[in-house]
């Protein structure tokens, strides 16, 4: 991406919390990195602890400082919404928008991780959905490969607008060994949204995602995927 095009925004979101954004989304700055792409990998707005971003700033090299992939931290473990007011703070979609856009001059490819699901209120006024529409970027939607993975999915994509929710990946992240259940819900999803959108992951070592393992070749060209290489 070269010659001064503006680089791709890949807003990472899921169906909640804890269902694996932050590991996918270490992965793939390592694996665009090792495709030799410039990469920065943020985390606007969160609360409680910090090894989200610390584990961010890593995967990328830490091209930027942890203040830069995490500008907004609130030490309160509770939706970031009501952190903020906790001290006092109003945070509002311009601010955040204001943070991200820029890297798209420096950047082949700038990775945002929302907090929570896609609808959680990360201010006054915005969400994870409203950031994906700010920044003109290409959703991808995390969900634990389990039983009601398919009308989590399902429901995340629906409350896209509609080019965004026509361009969204899905990523199922494995919880083991292949089930019926886990078999099921990518079938249907590939049958709801196309088979070229709904890609599996598996369960991940901690060394892929710290880069003291390599990532197999299998899991790099899903990666690709994901992004459009």
């Amino acid at each position: 991406m070269g010659g001064g095009m503006k680089g791709r925004v890949v807003f990472v979101t899921g169906t909640d919390t804890g269902v694996g954004k932050t590991v996918l989304t270490c992965v793939l700055a390592r694996r665009l990195r090792q495709r030799g792409l410039a990469v920065a990998a943020l985390k606007p707005v969160c609360s409680g602890g910090r090894t989200d971003a610390r584990l961010l700033r890593a995967a990328t090299g830490a091209e930027l400082g942890l203040d830069d992939v995490n500008p907004w931290h609130f030490r309160p473990a509770v939706a970031p919404l009501l952190a903020a007011r906790q001290i006092g703070l109003r945070l509002r979609r311009t601010d955040v928008l204001a943070r991200i856009v820029p890297l798209r001059q420096r950047f082949d490819y700038v990775l945002v991780e929302g907090a929570g699901g896609l609808l959680s209120p990360l201010g006054e006024d915005f969400d994870s959905r409203d950031l994906i529409v700010g920044l003109d970027a290409w959703p991808v939607v995390v969900c634990p490969d389990r039983l009601g993975a398919i009308n989590q999915v399902l429901l995340v994509i629906e409350a896209l607008p509609g080019r965004f929710a026509a361009r969204a990946q899905v990523v199922l992240m494995s919880r083991g060994r292949a089930s019926v259940v886990s078999r099921g819900n990518r079938q249907i999803l590939a049958e709801r949204l196309g088979a070229a959108r709904v890609h599996m992951v598996p369960r991940l070592a901690r060394g892929l995602i710290t880069g003291r393992r390599r990532l197999a070749p299998d899991l790099g060209r899903t990666l690709d995927r994901l992004v459009g290489l």
